[in-house]
């Protein structure tokens, strides 16, 4: 969302896309200052979205004045013209005061008194004596300089009165460059949609938005965007308007779905929108809404609008409202009537489930599995049900197939509550212990009660572990590959004391390898405050900045921690931060030198493991066999399990297949987490075991795409053209990989299936605007387009 959210701001067409794109984008990236601060210390600015000269930026757009029309009838003799506003006298040029409206010109030089008069009388136009005097200025100079914002206001409102368009573009723009606190822009936003002040709205605009979402606490602020009509929208937003009140209601919605001020944004958006497709997403967003207001009959209203222009999802909101009004049937039969008319998807079978009972229900659900397995419901409804038949393992093993590679934090609760009913303290502490890993403030039981509490009551089941319990469980955890049991023992441990930086790293580490980015961001942080030592915290700054794609400043942060004191993991950051930036391998002799250094300086076997591991894999890529067989060798003999796949592609390259399968067998009867693994040996087995290996990694990880790509090569290949596109669909419904669009890609252009085709070429492209093989495969396509 990231890249398309930086696209539309680089290539916005209008100064007030720029805007609220750019304050997109800064929403998106809140917490993330700290990642702007370490750059600082590396002497690099952090891309940043705001704020831009609004000023300079929108065109000055003054229509020119129409005195050229006006039929000259005034006193040739009258130079001056005096106004008088109480009991000041303001003599002013009176050609300069003509020029600057048609107005002003017919008043002077037309058929009225006022062009025999050389004194005109103002009092009852709201202009005060300085403010008269700045505008004759102006009308000589045609600038406004150290004039006070309350005469800018004053002269803003007169010169809209009379039509004096250069004068009040001085105003707006003048004004605009003054708009510096939300207070100003609340005060200064009301003029600028009252005089049609488009850059100073601009302006004020940009203020708000830099203070998302804080700004939406002021009813001041949320008041202004609520009650715009159309022409205030125009002047405040330009034609930017459904992608502002795409922005507002959805940070709106992230602090409360249910508020008033998210329905007010939903229905700013429904006003703005432009095209069939806007206007089905915004109906259907607001029936969302008032669907959790409650309030039934305007959800139903919204819903139906939404159909009616083609959104099939709202369909789902329509049954659920007909099963709230007590229509079961209806509700099931309208989801039924979905199902038979289009391509199914998982989630339809998963919503008609909810309205069926038995066999039917359950029917549904492996029906919703089978066409989407990342949907989490179908397994917590299986193993809820399996649970209340007292068949506890069989419940276990269905919300594990879902842990297995999705890790939810509803499936974990459920897990827990399983393990809480079989009596399963150790168990049910471990799983609860992953959850408060994941989310510290996590609320069980639809938010009735803390995690944080449960876990304390279920600490009084299980034993105490010592400082050495908690170390050999580590150990015993990361050898079996058991990745959420690695994460429970180390908040134990960080529950007990000790190295804190040193656990939150490593706790980091496992939530990457549990694909939880933001929760290893978290953990990284963590261990950057808890820091023992300077070297220690360059490390993390250089971590934390390695994960957020800034490899050369992470390299610069490891070199900085060397100088300070060599240790194992500045040494193992310099390697694995240059091995990964650098293609070349020439770098492979410094790679394979920093690691050396590393294993040399003081660290833990699980640490060393890893080390040893990630130098067999550089030898392995310098052709030095024997030398990645010791590291992979020696790695094992401390417990490293996952260096049975570097011995495993060792033996494959000595030409030892069977060797190879063997090695890879070892690692899934160890792993308990072992898609990756079945993947791995299927490239050392016949076709047929290759085949079972990969339907298994399917089961096991319906996420990892490899196993469809491989099958549908292989339909392919045999010319099963319909069943290879099938297969890879299959997989697509659910995940929009690149690989998989790229390869469907392909297989529609041999069938000569263009559009099709077409549309994959796009939708991958959209995933990654730079693939070159997507690149050339879309032009080619392209060329064919009828």
């Amino acid at each position: 969302m990231r890249r398309s959210l930086r696209s539309a701001w680089l290539k916005a067409g209008t100064v007030h896309e720029r805007l609220v794109f750019g304050a997109w984008l800064k929403y998106e990236k809140q917490g993330e200052e700290l990642i702007a601060d370490l750059l600082a210390t590396c002497n690099k600015c952090a891309q940043e979205f705001g704020p831009i000269d609004v000023v300079s930026q929108l065109p000055i757009d003054v229509n020119g004045s129409s005195q050229e029309t006006v039929v000259t009838n005034g006193d040739k003799s009258l130079i001056n013209v005096n106004f008088r506003i109480g009991d000041d006298i303001i003599s002013c040029d009176r050609q300069k005061i003509a020029s600057l409206s048609a107005p002003f010109h017919a008043m002077l030089n037309g058929y009225f008194t006022e062009s025999l008069c050389e004194d005109i009388d103002l009092s009852e136009n709201n202009i005060s004596p300085l403010s008269m005097r700045t505008i004759g200025e102006f009308s000589m100079t045609g600038s406004l300089i150290e004039v006070p914002p309350d005469l800018l206001l004053e002269i803003l409102v007169f010169a809209n009165k009379f039509c004096c368009e250069t004068l009040k573009d001085a105003c707006d723009r003048k004004l605009a460059s003054l708009v510096c606190t939300k207070v100003d822009a609340v005060v200064l936003m009301e003029y600028a949609i009252e005089e049609n002040s488009p850059v100073l709205a601009a302006s004020c605009l940009q203020v708000f938005l830099h203070e998302l979402p804080d700004c939406l606490n002021d009813e001041q602020v949320v008041e202004i965007f609520s009650h715009a009509d159309r022409q205030q929208r125009s002047i405040m937003v330009g034609q930017a308007s459904f992608s502002l009140y795409c922005l507002l209601s959805e940070v709106a919605m992230n602090l409360d779905p249910r508020s008033d001020k998210t329905v007010c944004f939903l229905e700013q958006l429904i006003e703005s929108a432009e095209t069939d497709r806007q206007r089905l997403l915004a109906f259907h967003q607001l029936g969302c809404v008032r669907l959790l207001r409650k309030e039934y009959d305007e959800a139903e209203n919204l819903f139906e609008a939404a159909v009616s222009l083609g959104h099939v999802y709202s369909i789902a909101g329509l049954a659920r409202l007909g099963y709230i009004k007590g229509h079961k049937l209806w509700s099931y039969e309208k989801l039924s009537s979905v199902i038979s008319s289009v391509n199914p998807l998982g989630w339809m079978y998963q919503e008609r489930s909810l309205y069926c009972e038995g066999d039917k229900m359950w029917e549904d659900l492996e029906k919703a599995t089978e066409l989407d397995p990342t949907l989490t419901y179908p397994y917590m409804y299986r193993a809820a049900s399996l649970m209340m038949k007292q068949n506890v393992q069989a419940a276990l093993a269905e919300i594990n197939r879902v842990l297995g590679f999705k890790l939810a934090l509803e499936c974990l609760e459920l897990r827990f509550c399983l393990y809480l009913a079989s009596e399963d303290y150790k168990a049910a502490i471990c799983d609860v212990q992953a959850i408060l890993t994941l989310s510290p403030d996590y609320r069980m039981f639809e938010g009735r009660v803390a995690a944080s509490q449960l876990r304390t009551l279920v600490r009084e089941h299980v034993d105490n572990w010592t400082t050495a319990d908690c170390w050999m469980q580590l150990y015993d955890r990361w050898y079996s590959v058991d990745d959420i049991g690695s994460l429970s023992v180390i908040y134990q441990m960080l529950e007990s004391g000790g190295a804190k930086g040193v656990l939150y790293f490593r706790q980091s580490l496992l939530l990457l390898r549990l694909n939880c980015p933001d929760a290893a961001m978290r953990s990284l942080e963590l261990a950057l405050q808890h820091a023992s030592s300077e070297h220690e915290r360059l490390v993390y700054e250089g971590w934390i900045l390695y994960d957020t794609g800034h490899c050369e400043e992470g390299l610069r942060k490891a070199e900085e921690s060397i100088k300070i004191q060599r240790s194992f993991e500045a040494f193992f950051l310099k390697a694995y931060a240059l091995a990964d930036s650098s293609l070349d391998l020439s770098c492979s002799s410094t790679v394979i030198s920093l690691l050396e250094n590393a294993l040399k300086c003081p660290s833990d076997n699980l640490r060393k493991g890893q080390a040893l591991n990630n130098l067999g894999s550089v030898y392995v890529d310098c052709g030095k066999l024997d030398s990645a067989a010791d590291c992979y060798i020696n790695a094992l003999k401390i417990r490293h399990t996952r260096a049975h796949q570097g011995l495993a592609r060792v033996h494959c390259l000595r030409d030892d297949k069977t060797a190879a399968y063997k090695e890879m067998t070892k690692l899934i009867e160890t792993a308990k987490n072992n898609a990756s693994a079945y993947e791995k040996r299927s490239e050392y087995g016949d076709r047929d075991l290759t085949k079972a290996d990969l339907e298994m990694v399917t089961r096991l990880d319906p996420l990892r795409v490899y196993p469809y790509r491989y099958r549908a090569a292989v339909l392919m290949d045999s010319f099963k053209e319909k069943e290879a596109i099938a297969e890879l669909s299959r997989a697509i419904a659910f995940k929009a990989d690149l690989h998989l669009l790229h390869l469907r890609a392909a297989f529609h252009e041999h069938v000569g299936d263009v559009l099709g085709a077409l549309r994959d070429c796009r939708a991958a492209l959209s995933v990654d605007p730079n693939h070159q093989e997507m690149l050339e495969l879309h032009s080619r396509v392209n060329s064919h387009e009828p």
